[in-house]
């Protein structure tokens, strides 16, 4: 039996991110993150934009999946 010649596989060429791209949308991100996690965890109404708990309210069953106590 003879093998058949099988076509060479093309060659894969990763792009590199040069990090001065990168950079501004990783900050962007962790600043978003970090806003998330302060409305879920320490959030309770006081200092919101939205007067009264709406805030609260919304991320109230969040705060106990994570184990945060509001109440």
């Amino acid at each position: 039996m003879s093998q058949s010649t099988a076509a060479p596989a093309p060659s894969i060429e990763i792009p590199s991110i040069p990090l001065a791209q990168l950079a501004p949308w990783a900050l962007f991100f962790g600043l978003l993150g970090v806003l998330v996690i302060f409305f879920i965890s320490a959030d309770q109404g006081a200092i919101s934009l939205p007067a009264g708990t709406a805030i609260h309210e919304w991320v109230h069953d969040g705060r106990h999946l994570l184990g945060y106590p509001c109440h």
